[in-house]
């Protein structure tokens, strides 16, 4: 399954730091991977830290130089799938409604690759009937989630809304993928 384009999206919550990890394995699985970072996950993680993980700058900006046509336009075209981990319930919002208010949320809108959605909120957020119709959308619309997972949230109380491991969301990436 190596040689695969892949883009993972992170979104601004504190699990963002587990999507270095992510980038990481698929790096050294033998994959290409683009980074895109919403204006929010910058106060979690630096854009240092992808670009050293994979030698290229992390796409920050629907208007980068690299992309003339777009980075929304562009980065689909030779994509397999876009990860979006950790996804807020903002961006899960932004992506069930079809708004294209960010670089993330208009890259959304124009996948035609697989897309799988790694949630990450407080427990409060996740059980949301607003939350959970989004998630029902998106699902309806072929999006696949992996997670959230039950466990200590940064709220300093444990319930569901974690972001699933690492190695969870590549497996059920290898799953999409084969």
């Amino acid at each position: 399954m190596s040689n695969r384009r892949i883009i993972v999206a992170v979104s601004g919550g504190i699990a963002a730091f587990k999507s270095a990890s992510l980038v990481s394995s698929l790096i050294q699985d033998g994959h290409h991977v683009d980074v895109v970072m919403s204006s929010a996950a910058l106060n979690f993680i630096g854009k240092s830290t992808f670009a050293a993980l994979c030698n290229c700058e992390p796409v920050l900006d629907i208007y980068d130089s690299r992309f003339p046509l777009g980075a929304h336009i562009e980065l689909p075209l030779k994509a397999d799938a876009l990860v979006i981990a950790p996804a807020t319930a903002r961006v899960i919002a932004s992506c069930a409604q079809g708004l294209s208010d960010d670089l993330l949320s208009t890259l959304y809108l124009c996948m035609d690759a697989p897309v799988l959605i790694a949630p990450a909120m407080s427990d409060v957020m996740w059980r949301k009937a607003a939350v959970q119709r989004n998630v029902e959308q998106l699902r309806s619309d072929g999006v696949q989630f992996v997670g959230p997972n039950s466990g200590w949230l940064s709220c300093r109380r444990t319930g569901d809304g974690r972001m699933s491991e690492p190695t969870e969301i590549l497996a059920a990436l290898q799953s999409i993928l084969r």
